[in-house]
């Protein structure tokens, strides 16, 4: 009886200890369980995310991980536009509502993944990731399209002493002087070079970049284009010639002057970048909605319906997908000619100026703002 009492007084204590390290654990998993809780709120949702995927996302390996940005639907959203459709960086030609557009629902389109959520836009936390850092947008007229909607989403946040615009050859730069970043456009429709040879015809340098490529040494983020300026013809040819080597060449197939261009651009990229310096980002072909003198966005007020529409790949997609293949860089595509090409209702048609006219007169190329860009910079945002 004693020697059962013994054991009865001896276990209390070992007891005890085991409730009190029982008790402790269980705290320290709560704690644990509010941490992960409170990273899966404030970061993007990725699915099974995980520190390294960043590499995966930007190389060249499909993952289901991933997600897909470029795969959604638009959905209404009253909270929308992100900022002031009299914001002053807006170039005429792209204020639709300024030019008389009466209707104002094209503005308020949300883009939203399927597979993930994009995080709405948020000028002070975009700033500050891009703090003391460079971000150009190269590429041509849709892209300047592009970087006017970047400017606007940030600009309202910033005093106006603290934002100035400069320029350098075909650059142009915002400025963040609080936070010591630039938002910057270089032209360069074509990225390789095009010059006038003795006789005044414009050659397409199809193995020269560096003339345009020396103002993208440098830069945290580059986001590159390049596309129409490869198919346009009759009078508003982009060349008169090609030339690669010593050889000239004419009546070239735009989609293999287009495969020998972006290859040049390719070279440059693995030769002169280094991966953990600079991002790299190439943006898409933006779908046009102009066949037949533009009656395809005349008077449209909506999206086209999602469901059954399997818009058509264009060649540059494909030539850009094969060249991306090849690299040893990792350029991260983003994919915005399939959800852009829905947004039929998304160009300035005939109010891309004051005057008024009819559908031959209508741009379905550039976009209004605010508009569809918005999404291509909230897509942006997300991979920042």
């Amino acid at each position: 009886m004693e020697h059962q009492m013994g054991t009865a007084k001896s276990f209390r204590p070992l007891c005890s200890s085991f409730f009190l390290l029982m008790i402790m654990l269980s705290a320290l998993l709560s704690q644990m369980l509010l941490c992960t809780a409170l990273l899966d709120i404030d970061s993007l949702e990725w699915r099974d995310e995980k520190e390294d995927e960043l590499n995966e996302v930007q190389s060249h390996q499909e993952s289901p991980r991933d997600c897909n940005l470029s795969v959604g639907e638009w959905v209404f959203d009253p909270s929308y536009p992100l900022y002031d459709p009299s914001c002053p960086y807006l170039s005429a030609q792209l204020s639709c509502s300024s030019n008389g557009r009466p209707d104002s629902d094209f503005q308020r389109w949300r883009w939203k993944p399927k597979q993930c959520s994009v995080p709405r836009f948020d000028a002070l936390d975009f700033l500050a990731r891009i703090r003391k850092k460079r971000i150009m947008l190269v590429g041509d007229s849709i892209m300047r399209n592009q970087w006017e909607s970047l400017v606007c989403l940030v600009e309202s946040v910033i005093p106006s002493d603290m934002k100035l615009v400069s320029s350098n050859g075909p650059c142009t730069s915002f400025h963040a002087m609080d936070f010591q970043a630039s938002v910057e456009f270089c032209w360069a429709p074509l990225l390789v070079e095009v010059k006038q040879d003795a006789e005044h015809r414009r050659v397409l340098q199809l193995d020269s970049i560096e003339e345009n490529a020396k103002y993208w040494y440098g830069v945290d983020v580059l986001l590159f284009d390049s596309a129409h300026w490869w198919t346009h013809s009759g009078k508003w040819s982009s060349w008169d010639f090609c030339k690669e080597g010593e050889r000239l060449l004419a009546n070239l197939n735009p989609m293999v002057a287009y495969e020998k261009g972006l290859t040049t651009w390719a070279k440059w990229v693995d030769l002169h970048l280094e991966p953990r310096r600079t991002r790299v980002i190439f943006r898409s072909v933006s779908p046009r909605h102009n066949r037949d003198d533009g009656w395809q966005c005349y008077k449209k007020r909506e999206p086209v319906a999602y469901m059954g529409y399997s818009p058509r790949t264009p060649g540059q997609l494909v030539v850009l997908r094969e060249v991306l293949k090849k690299m040893s860089f990792p350029v991260y595509l983003m994919d915005v000619t399939g959800m852009s090409a829905l947004r039929v209702d998304g160009h300035p048609s005939i109010y891309g100026k004051k005057a008024k006219g009819g559908p031959a007169d209508s741009d379905c190329s550039h976009w209004c703002l605010p508009g569809v860009p918005d999404a291509w910079n909230e897509m942006l945002y997300a991979l920042l």
